[in-house]
């Protein structure tokens, strides 16, 4: 039925071919594309005002990526990270991918290798406008514990080690330089420890005037140990003492 089919259609072109010249010249028409009216610009200026405008918008991202390099703690006063992030840290919402319900205990090494870069990057990397400065106060105060001033654990903030040693340093360099405070650990000193009148610190009485009886340093006779912790050790090396 087919090559039926396939023939008469070939006797009916050879017979009348001018039933088949409008198809092939309709065929031959060059395609244009519909142009949008804009109205008071010409028709031809309308690609050249797109490219400009495109132009326009990549030399402004360059603009404010060059900025924010030179001084990264202006991005995050600016409207561009409020419009982003909100009033939270970089770090707040980020969720990385991983398979299964555990997620890993350990962040990636690092989120770029050459030009290549992983589905979904940590919160720094993600973001060129993030820049990891000893200046950049408010970004590291973003990884820092407000109770006990220990930096963030890399599995809660999902921060890659590579990007995390970066913060380690940056926020060393500012606690040294001051822009960041540290905590220090509270001890109690006891006034015996820095005493002049203790034996231990004073004058070692010479070797004539010592008794057999009498030990070198008086505080040693003082001490005495406690029968139970004796008789605790003894039975528990009690294969390994001597028997009398």
């Amino acid at each position: 039925m087919a090559a039926s089919m396939h023939a008469a259609v070939k006797l009916l072109c050879r017979l009348s071919p001018s039933i088949t010249l409008p198809v092939r010249r309709y065929q031959r028409l060059p395609v244009r594309l519909a142009v949008p009216a804009c109205p008071g610009v010409p028709p031809g200026r309308f690609y050249s005002n797109s490219a400009s405008l495109q132009d326009g918008e990549t030399a402004q991202a360059t603009e404010a990526l060059s900025r924010y390099k030179d001084r990264p703690w202006e991005y995050l006063d600016s409207e561009e990270y409020a419009d982003r992030y909100g009033t939270g840290t970089v770090w707040a919402e980020y969720r990385r991918n991983h398979k299964g319900a555990i997620p890993p205990q350990k962040t990636r090494k690092t989120c770029i290798r050459g030009d290549k870069i992983c589905g979904n990057p940590c919160p720094i990397c993600r973001d060129p406008n993030v820049i990891i400065h000893p200046q950049n106060v408010k970004l590291l105060q973003q990884f820092i514990s407000p109770h006990t001033g220990q930096v963030f654990d890399p599995t809660r903030t999902g921060v890659c080690v590579r990007q995390q040693k970066k913060l380690n340093e940056a926020i060393n360099t500012a606690r040294d330089h001051g822009l960041l405070p540290f905590q220090i650990a509270y001890v109690d000193f006891a006034g015996e420890d820095y005493s002049n009148s203790h034996d231990a610190v004073g004058s070692t009485p010479s070797p004539p005037f010592l008794t057999s009886s009498g030990s070198w340093y008086s505080w040693y006779g003082e001490v005495k140990p406690n029968e139970m912790e004796v008789n605790k050790v003894k039975k528990t090396y009690k294969a390994y003492l001597k028997q009398p």
